[in-house]
């Protein structure tokens, strides 16, 4: 092997090895949401009957749905980016709240007090206000990316300020500045995450956040 071969290999290795760090170390912001064994951290709203919410042998959080209500992460968020995957039962209607108010009926919901991202079982239909992923009642997806149910959706939020971006399923389905539309302009910026009983079975796992301070750049 020549010494100019060998340099270059060795430098090859080092830029390697410094790239898997720099992963590592961003992977590393990242807090679990949910312990995979108990509801702790999380509060239940609206319909609160035994076993409405649980936990899976296999670790998932589990919505047994039956009437109408919300699990919700116990600690307001501000700029934020949270990532999970979620699995529908038949005819699943359910959704994602961020940035709303403590759910305690009628205008507390998420999509009046902050936003819900539309949880549907509709693969393949049009995206319109009310489609997987929608902020509902307010803004239609790029793309309906949203899986058959059945089968894990990967879903991804980050907020910074005004600006909010979905990714689901490896697909950008929103990307805006909510003061550029006039629906939305005055949701506010910090507010409560959570997920939604609404009559259908839905399941959660590897909930993941991480927080950023105000005005923190983008790295």
């Amino acid at each position: 092997m020549s010494r100019h071969f060998f340099r270059r290999f060795v430098v090859a290795i080092l830029i390697a090895g410094f790239t898997v760090s720099a992963a590592r170390a961003a992977d590393d912001d990242f807090t679990p949401m949910f312990d995979g064994r108990t509801l702790d951290g999380w509060v239940i709203e609206g319909n609160r009957a035994e076993g409405i919410w649980s936990v899976t042998k296999d670790g998932e959080l589990f919505c047994k749905g039956k009437g109408y209500g919300f699990l919700r992460y116990d600690k307001k968020l501000c700029d934020f980016e949270i990532q999970l995957e979620y699995k529908m039962g038949p005819n699943c209607n359910s959704g994602i709240g961020i940035r709303s108010k403590a759910y305690k009926g009628g205008g507390t919901r998420p999509s009046a007090s902050g936003y819900e991202l539309q949880i549907v079982a509709d693969a393949g239909k049009k995206p319109t206000k009310h489609s997987s992923m929608s902020l509902y009642r307010h803004i239609a997806p790029k793309v309906n990316a949203s899986l058959p149910s059945g089968e894990w959706n990967k879903f991804t939020i980050v907020c910074r300020g005004p600006n909010i971006k979905v990714t689901l399923n490896d697909k950008v389905v929103h990307d805006l500045d909510q003061t550029n539309h006039e629906r939305i302009k005055d949701k506010p910026l910090c507010g409560y995450f959570s997920v939604q009983n609404h009559n259908k079975d839905i399941w959660y796992r590897n909930l993941r956040l991480r927080e950023f301070m105000p005005g923190e750049q983008k790295k």
